[in-house]
Parts: structure tokens; sequence; C-alpha cells
């Protein structure tokens, strides 16, 4: 392609130049005053930010959070993978749930106050494939939806309303997101653009900081790549600010050595510290997708997951560390996750396939410390099928750390998040507003007879509010919605008539507010 035609494609005004400058993926805009419009402040005023760590490949939960209150049913399970009993990390507050025996910088933070374990979150009807699963988890949509845009990017467009035209401005001098790792996924996407800006690696990083890039092939192709380069430096407007913040730290924390999630993370705490006002960053790690020797035979807690989740504790333990050493860790919350959990039962090649709900960690000074439901419950004998019921769908999560994090009023909720989500007991609400205590060791919900044949009635206590009763299987499908409406407080009954299913064990879900329990029930012949 001639620089002429090149020009003509790629630089029209309004138009948004994909580049590279230094290895970041990056965005140039026209200056045409015609195009570029006066910016609204931003939507919220506070200087919160939120750091989301993509586990990709799908992590074993049963193996990271062990339920200790129905170990024998997880051994039972899982006879060549099971994490020994007496190697379990146990944890401040509760007997119910210990951690991996790799994890110990987690353990640390959980012990601290400062880390917070969701149990089994899910969503209905849940997706088995990697590239779909992870749209889902990255767009917040239902599984039988395709949605374009991002469930943070729709975020950011909210916050920052009518970007790119008319940034960066003295409101908003600085990138709205930034991920590192990987190209701009789908979490970061809005309505009609990108709204963050990736860093391809973080050796991209550091040459980006001293001025060099990598050598352009002796190519053609590499003499259009300088070109592209070359004219994104002139573009790119957020350069400056990015070096300037990096620029003004110069001492961190030692990170763990190997450790690219820790790699990545350090260049976060850098840039926060260094007053860039970017909301939201994302950074990956994995692949988590452990099908065979998830485990050494000799003894389970060591082999390639014990590597992952060690690399993940380890990272996240210096992360927190870190923004504490650089004062600013009042600032900041993290969340893991990954787009889907493995199955309850481990496989023949001494791995796990893939499956539902699985906990995730949400970490920081101002996270309200301690478990967020129940360890999940576990089927004597579990088969190959057999999934992990949701005790919280993964939207709540984004919506109590929008609300309750990034400050987002709720009459402005749903529009972000698609529908109605309640919040959880997350994160210290000072700044925005109070949710409801976890009464999650409350026993809200039950059925009788249990088991059954045709029918069971299911009881429920509601605090008030919108309440939700499903029934799921156990694949992990909804498969009734018996309740789904407003209630004033108090105790219900419901029927589920389940004769024509097959037998087996089910599990009818509550879910009141901040609140949700899942009750086993079985049909029998």
């Amino acid at each position: 392609m001639k620089r002429r035609q090149f020009v003509k494609d790629t630089l029209a005004s309004g138009v948004v130049l994909p580049g590279i400058l230094g290895g970041f993926s990056v965005r140039a805009f026209s200056e045409d005053a015609a195009f570029v419009k006066a910016l609204m402040a931003p939507s919220t005023d506070n200087d919160h930010v939120l750091v989301l760590i993509q586990l990709t490949g799908g992590n074993d939960g049963l193996n990271t959070v062990i339920p200790l209150e129905v170990y024998s049913n997880y051994v039972n399970a899982r006879t060549n993978i099971a994490i020994p009993e007496n190697k379990v990390l146990t944890l401040a507050g509760t007997k119910k749930l210990g951690l991996h025996p790799a994890m110990t910088g987690l353990q640390s933070l959980f012990n601290e106050g400062k880390a917070t374990i969701v149990e089994s979150v899910g969503y209905p009807s849940p997706s088995f494939s990697h590239f779909r699963a992870t749209d889902i988890w990255m767009s917040a949509s239902d599984s039988s939806q395709v949605v374009d845009s991002g469930w943070a990017g729709r975020y950011l467009n909210y916050e920052y309303p009518n970007f790119p035209n008319g940034y960066p401005n003295s409101t908003m001098t600085d990138p709205l997101a930034i991920q590192i790792g990987s190209i701009t996924s789908l979490t970061l996407q809005g309505p009609a653009v990108s709204m963050g800006m990736s860093i391809s690696n973080t050796s991209n990083f550091y040459n980006f900081l001293n001025g060099s890039t990598g050598p352009a092939p002796a190519t053609p192709a590499g003499k259009e790549l300088s070109y592209i380069r070359e004219i994104a430096q002139q573009t790119q407007q957020y350069a400056t600010v990015i070096k300037d913040a990096a620029g003004k730290v110069t001492q961190q924390i030692v990170y763990p050595s190997g450790n690219t999630l820790g790699d990545q993370l350090k260049i976060v705490a850098r840039l926060i510290k260094g007053g860039l006002h970017t909301r939201v960053y994302m950074v990956t790690f994995g692949s988590f997708d452990t099908h065979a020797q998830q485990a050494n035979a000799a003894d389970t807690s060591t082999g390639t997951h014990a590597v992952l989740l060690q690399k993940v504790s380890d990272a996240i333990k210096a992360f927190q560390d870190d923004l504490k050493f650089l004062g600013v860790e009042d600032r900041v919350v993290g969340m893991t996750f990954s787009e889907f959990g493995r199955r309850i039962k481990s496989n023949a090649s001494g791995g796990t396939d893939h499956g539902a709900a699985a906990p995730l960690f949400v970490f920081g000074k101002q996270v309200l410390p301690g478990v967020i439901g129940n360890a999940p419950p576990l089927p004597a004998n579990a088969t190959v099928n057999d999934n992990l019921p949701f005790q919280y769908d993964f939207r709540s999560v984004y919506a109590t750390l929008l609300e309750n994090w990034l400050c987002v009023p709720n009459k402005d909720l749903q529009t972000i998040m698609l529908k109605n989500f309640q919040t959880l007991p997350l994160v210290n609400t000072a700044a925005c507003k109070t949710v409801n205590p976890n009464n999650s060791g409350d026993n809200l919900i039950s059925n009788y007879p249990n088991p059954f044949t045709t029918s069971t009635t299911i009881s429920f206590t509601t605090a008030g509010g919108h309440t939700l009763i499903q029934v799921i299987d156990m694949t992990g499908r909804v498969i009734s919605n018996l309740v789904d409406r407003e209630y004033t407080p108090g105790k219900y009954k419901v029927t589920f008539n389940g004769g024509t299913l097959p037998t087996g064990v089910y599990y009818a879900r509550l879910q009141n507010m901040s609140v949700q329990q899942v009750r086993a029930m079985i049909k029998v012949q």
C-alpha cells in the first residue's frame, strides 16, 4: 500500500486509526473543530479504581477454594486430584472452606481482612465453550443473547459521554481504561467504540518509557509498520500523560520473578500512583484449561494447577502490598474472574472438564472481608456430567462494584447492566451507599417433602423487595423460574411440580437483594 493511499484510507476526519506506539494499541483522533465537541464532566465524582484479573481457560474452582464442609463428597468425586485435607490452607472466621496450599498470598490477604470469596458464581444456562462463555462474562449478557458491547465499556460510556470526541480534555486527561497483556477486549467495548487502550505486553511498556521500539522487519511490510509507528507517535494523545505518570514512581516493592501476572500488576500500581485518573484496568493470565495432569499423582497439592494458583496468589499479594507501600490502597479494589469453572468429578486423565459455577475473589483494603455464600452442595456420588449450581449471578458482582465502588446511581445501573441485579456486601460503601448485611448463614429456603416424587413445597423467607426462586438441574441450567417479583417481608411457600423430570438432584435457589441461597432437592421414583 502506498503512503498516500494509506493516509487517505485511514486518516480521514473523524475516523479512528488503530496504531502501534512502542507496543501500545492506540487510537488517534482528528482535531477537526467541526468534529470535536465539548465534553460533559464525569457522571460521578470519586477517585476509585477497579482492577479486573481474567484467568483464561476456565479455572477449577473446587481445587481453588476447597469445600471442607463436604470434604468426603469432594474426595469421592476427585480421587485422583483431591487436595489432602491436612494441606488445605485455613481461613480466618470459617471452617467451611479453605484454600489450595499454593495460595499463601491470598490466604494472608483474606486473614488480614483484605479479600472476600464469593462462592459458586455463574449464570442461568451456562455455556461450556471458551469463546462463548468469555463473551457472556465480558458483555454481561444472558446466555441466549449476543451483545456487542462490554459491561465496563457501557459504564465508561455512561461516565464519559461522547467519547472519543473531545478527549483528552481538561476534565479527563487520561485513558478511560487500560488493558495489559492483549488487544482491548470486549469487556471495555462501548456501544460505539472501544473505551480503552491496550499495552500488548510488559516489555513494550518499558520500551515505550525509554523511547525505544522493537525493530521493524526489513520488508515492505516492515516499512509500513515503521510509518504507522511514526504517525501514531505524532498523533497519540495519551502518550505524554502516561509517561509522566510512570516517571513519577521511582520505587516499588519487589514483585515475584518469572510471574507475568505480577509484571502486569506492577505496571498498574505504578500508573495509579503516578496520578492517572484511569477508572478501569484489566490484566490477563492463564491458561487454566486443565483437562489432563492438573495435579501430580504423587502429591496432588503440586502440579500445573498449583503453579498457576501460586502465581495468581503471589501476584495479587505483591500488588496489594505495593499499593500500601505507594499509599494508594484506599483507592483500589480488584476482582478475579474466569469464563467458567470445572465439573465436580475429575476425569481419568487427572484433570477436569469444562463446568459451570466457580468462586471468585474480590480484594483490596476497602472490601468487606469474609465469604459470601455457602460451601457448594456436592452429591455423594457425582457423575461426569454433574455441575455446581450457581449461588450468585456474576452480574450481581458487577452491579455491586458499579454501584457501591464506582458509585453509579442505582437508577442508572440497569441501563449499563441491561437488567436489574441485586447488590452484594462486597465493599465498603461509605463513599457511595450502604448495602444490606450478608445473611447467607441463615436457613432461608427449604422444601418438603424431600426426597419427593412428583411435587414438593418450597418454603422461603424474604426480607422484602425483589425475590427470585429458581430450580436448577445438575448441569447448572435453570429449568424453572417459580417466583420473580416484589414481596413484603415474611415467609412464603410455592409448589414445584417436577413430575416429568428424571430422577436425580435438583437445586432450589433463592435470591433476595444481597442474599442468595441454594437448597438441594432429591427427585425419586
